[in-house]
């Protein structure tokens, strides 16, 4: 067995045995008692119990393929040695399926592939007004895909603009496989038609850019109280009499990276608190992520990219009613159903080819 997969199958057999020592701990009356230790290790466990059972699965199909194994081998009866040597076989085929989805779930978890939960951004970039609208139009795409997986779908900051547009717009979603298939929307759009303001029936090009980020959770990474200063101040903007009397919206800045957050999208300030917190920890994290990603590619670039927002990955050519993801080289004629929201092809496509690309990396020396 090469030394790559052996170093795999003893990390699950430490997540196994760990999950053991887990249950131990949460059957005692100090754990049970303390509430703040009982949902740190709860967690843990749920993290660890969604690899840890697959694994013993795996363990257990391979010892019935080892036992058949044997059984072949040692049969005197040529009937019994063809039924142990068919059933060696569909174990063996087994056994290989399950490693190979043990694999992906690491993948997965590694670049938390697995979040429920995600910040989604988008920006209007060059363009002026068109670019703005064109911000609105993928807000909306992705809103009908959402509500299509029956995600939650909540708009937590918006930056609109008179013609109804937006500069910028930030989302919460969260539900089973969220990220997983939103993951890849991370980059420049690209977005070729004639505007409505367009008299002579132009085609203009403007762009927008998006950012998915996984939202971690509390164990993935702390925000101690002393590097993130937070400061209160009146809305600014549309909203009566609470813009001028109540200091509902919250500034957010993370010292350590310079990160800021603002959020005034709720009359109170408890909910922009909140709101803001959520954005601001999904930044620091991505900050962090990005680093050690960048650090990890350095050797080897993932085919569908790595999420740099100043990357252009997709067009969306309305005259021709084309869209492109320049990644994969995946081109369809039917833009017309994708910017509502029917984007379950081009997700198929880019999930498929990221995980051939991840693969093949985690099997190659």
């Amino acid at each position: 067995m090469p030394d790559k997969q052996m170093k795999f199958l003893d990390a699950l057999e430490s997540m196994s045995r760990r999950l053991d020592e887990l249950d131990a701990l949460l059957a005692t009356p100090e754990v049970a008692q303390n509430s703040a230790r009982l949902q740190e290790l709860m967690r843990e466990r749920g993290r660890l119990v969604r690899y840890a059972e697959p694994y013993r699965a795996y363990r257990h199909t391979a010892a019935r393929r080892a036992e058949a194994d044997l059984l072949a081998a040692d049969a005197s009866d040529a009937d019994m040695q063809s039924l142990a040597r068919d059933e060696v076989r569909a174990l063996a085929d087994q056994e290989a399926a399950m490693l190979n989805r043990l694999r992906e779930m690491a993948l997965e978890s590694e670049e938390r592939r697995d979040a429920a939960s995600l910040i989604l951004e988008i920006r209007a970039g060059t363009g002026g007004d068109e670019a703005a609208l064109f911000a609105h139009d993928l807000l909306e795409m992705y809103r009908k895909f959402c509500e299509s997986k029956r995600w939650k779908f909540e708009v937590l900051e918006a930056s609109p603009t008179p013609l109804g547009g937006y500069r910028e717009v930030v989302v919460g979603v969260e539900g089973d496989g969220a990220f997983r298939h939103l993951a890849f929307e991370s980059g420049g759009h690209r977005v070729q038609r004639v505007p409505e303001t367009e008299a002579q029936g132009r085609i203009h090009t403007s762009a927008a850019t998006v950012a998915v980020m996984p939202e971690p959770e509390e164990l993935d990474i702390q925000l101690k109280d002393d590097e993130v200063k937070i400061e209160t101040m009146r809305s600014s903007g549309p909203g009566g009499q609470n813009v001028n009397k109540v200091s509902s919206a919250v500034r957010m800045t993370h010292l350590p990276t310079g990160i800021v957050v603002s959020m005034q999208e709720s009359k109170s300030q408890h909910q922009n608190r909140d709101k803001a917190w959520r954005l601001l920890r999904s930044r620091v994290f991505d900050h962090y992520e990005s680093k050690r990603r960048a650090d990890r590619e350095a050797e080897r670039r993932l085919k569908v990219g790595s999420g740099d927002r100043n990357a252009r990955i997709r067009t969306y050519n309305f005259p021709q009613n084309r869209v492109t993801d320049h990644r994969i080289g995946f081109t369809a004629h039917n833009l017309d159903a994708v910017i509502q929201g029917d984007l379950d092809a081009l997700v198929a496509a880019l999930v498929a080819a990221d995980r051939e690309d991840r693969l093949a990396k985690l099997q190659s020396p």
